[in-house]
């Protein structure tokens, strides 16, 4: 199938990514001639608008006057554009030939695809999927996001075990492929989630319209992961912990909603501990503490914002176990496993 020109926008969100720019953007543009290639950027502090004009004159820049995060800068950036198909590319990711259309193809041939991601493999270990979308993206009966080749921290590498195109519950905000009509109907991003789980959000409403959500590993892109906010950011702990309560709150029915959260208030707490002990130190215990106590303030506005289940609320990927129970009790480290 022949994808027209003026169809798709590759949208390519920046905040201080020069370096990201540079060492991206060349093959981006080598590798996406059926697209056009936006940089939305947010309020940059670096050479980042400088060197688009003086190196890719083919890249129309949007510039939003603050960095309001990856929600709304993409809210801000996507309103005027008229394509019919969005690709919002984060700056530090590699593409490979023939990315695109596999997925625009897929799209084409089903309407009810509302969104779709490639198969996301790490950029330092290309034999490994990455973190933050591998080949697409589950929920818990607890709201606990994990993916193909991804339960927590047990990263699996990539034998093709998940090369089949899947319906899933979210596609990763990394290289996200959404139909722009789709994305406009309910609202694009919630900009109150700033950046992290905004994708799964938008996903979840998505199918609650009862639109399906789909991974297209004939597609392949390598990502370099944490090129804004990396892993031992309090701020991204803050933001995980608080995004996926306002989640939950927002699209779970109310009944479900009561258990979901019974047992996930404690279990957070748990895991404020575990960061303190593992990894990260008291900041982080202090970040969980807070996005707790943000979420207790925001859940008037929260319920206001709530989904309405309908008869087509479509649930493919929400799986009814719990990956803490899978993963911790019965050792089940891969996503073949489950």
């Amino acid at each position: 199938m022949e994808t027209q020109k003026i169809d798709i926008a590759v949208v390519i969100l920046n905040w201080n990514g020069q370096k990201w720019l540079e060492k991206f953007l060349p093959t981006v543009i080598e590798k996406s001639s059926m697209a056009n290639i936006y940089l939305a950027d947010n309020a940059s502090t670096d050479a980042s608008i400088s060197f688009i004009k003086d190196n890719f004159t083919s890249v129309k820049i949007i510039q939003n006057q603050l960095n309001e995060g990856y929600a709304k800068g993409y809210n801000d950036a996507l309103k005027g554009l008229k394509e019919k198909y969005f690709v919002l590319l984060n700056s530090d990711i590699e593409v490979t030939d023939n990315w695109i259309e596999p997925i625009i193809d897929l799209m084409e041939e089903n309407s009810n695809i509302s969104a779709c991601q490639p198969k996301i493999l790490d950029y330092n270990n290309k034999d490994s999927f990455e973190y933050a979308g591998a080949s697409g993206g589950y929920i818990d009966n607890l709201g606990y996001p994990f993916t193909r080749g991804r339960i927590f921290d047990s990263i699996e590498l990539d034998n093709n075990q998940y090369d089949d195109v899947k319906e899933i519950f979210w596609a990763s905000g990394a290289c996200l492929f959404v139909r722009a009509d789709h994305f406009n109907e309910v609202n694009g991003f919630d900009n109150d989630f700033f950046a992290h789980q905004e994708e799964i959000d938008l996903c979840w409403r998505l199918k609650i319209k009862g639109y399906q959500v789909m991974v297209n590993p004939n597609s392949v892109v390598y990502h370099v992961g944490g090129g804004t906010l990396n892993d031992s950011s309090p701020f991204k702990t803050y933001l995980n912990f608080r995004n996926n309560l306002f989640m939950l709150t927002k699209n779970l029915n109310f009944f479900s909603l009561l258990i979901t959260l019974y047992f996930r208030l404690p279990l957070d707490g748990i895991a404020a501990f575990t960061l303190l002990k593992k990894k990260k130190g008291f900041l982080h215990l202090l970040a969980v503490l807070r996005a707790h106590l943000v979420f207790y303030v925001s859940i008037p506005r929260l319920l206001f914002k709530r989904q309405k289940n309908t008869t087509k609320t479509n649930l493919v990927g929400k799986m009814g176990f719990s990956i803490l129970v899978k993963y911790y009790f019965e050792g089940k480290t891969k996503f073949s496993e489950l």
